[in-house]
């Protein structure tokens, strides 16, 4: 499936601050379930950015703004082409040994509910057991936009069987890697059937099968991401994963909108 996707996050400031410093994570990269036709940012002093590529292989600008700004725009487009390989995104360039996703953040510690429902799921080999993992925090999370907000932690939106595809995701992470499974938070952009614009950037997990590499899952969906996904960063949790992560100095209250358009286009 061919995917054009365009990202914009505008900030809108109570008053221009004097320093800006954005760290993008917004570049997709290849993978077994996709390749990139073409990608570009654009930004406020984003040809002077330094590059690089982050340890967990995220393709990473650094972004800064030495004039004032009460309004900043960040719009991040291209076209990826996109296969169903039943979620194996494989083992993709990075420095990042798969035991690195094994240690737990404040976001993603399991508490001993979420450890005990891990010990429910039931599997023959580790991708099955992943699958049963999926299911049960499936079945005993319901989802809901009100219930939860950034900070919330993976033990706190378990104990309160709500919340949004980012409490899933640190649910999931946290229960894998209580059983002993790296798992890893994933950012990128999903395809609505309908084709509606997206609020924001979607979120699900990956965890490590020796056998094929890393696999994702969508436990907010309850599927592994299709052809109708597009991957674009990766972390611990989703601070570490996080598309845009900034400072803005003396700039006062601070107004974020954010609108993402995934279109599917003709081959």
């Amino acid at each position: 499936m061919r995917l054009k996707i365009r990202h914009v996050t505008n900030y809108d400031y109570a008053s221009a601050g004097r320093y800006a410093i954005q760290r993008l994570r917004l570049t997709a990269r290849a993978n077994a379930a996709q390749s990139v036709e073409e990608w570009r940012i654009e930004a406020p002093g984003i040809d002077e950015a330094a590059s690089y590529t982050d340890g967990f292989g995220n393709i990473t600008h650094l972004v800064t703004q030495n004039q004032p700004l009460e309004t900043l725009s960040i719009i991040a487009e291209g076209v990826v082409v996109t296969k169903d390989t039943g979620g194996v995104t494989g083992r993709p360039p990075e420095a990042a040994n798969p035991a690195s996703f094994l240690r737990s953040t404040a976001s993603t510690e399991a508490s001993p509910a979420i450890r005990k429902i891990a010990r429910n799921a039931r599997g023959n080999d580790r991708l099955s057991l992943l699958h049963s993992l999926m299911s049960v925090i499936g079945d005993h999370m319901s989802f809901d936009t009100d219930a939860s907000h950034s900070g919330t932690s993976a033990a706190d939106a378990f104990a309160a069987g709500f919340g949004v595809c980012q409490d899933f995701t640190h649910i999931f992470c946290a229960a894998a890697r209580s059983l002993e499974v790296p798992a890893r938070y994933v950012t990128g952009y999903l395809r609505l059937e309908d084709e509606a614009p997206a609020v924001a950037h979607h979120a699900w997990a990956e965890a490590f099968v020796p056998e094929l590499g890393w696999v994702g899952f969508d436990v907010a969906n309850g599927v592994c991401p299709t052809e109708n996904y597009v991957r674009l960063a990766c972390g611990l949790d989703a601070r570490a994963a996080a598309p845009i992560v900034g400072l803005h100095r003396q700039a006062g209250e601070e107004i974020l909108s954010v609108d993402v358009v995934v279109e599917q286009q003709q081959q």
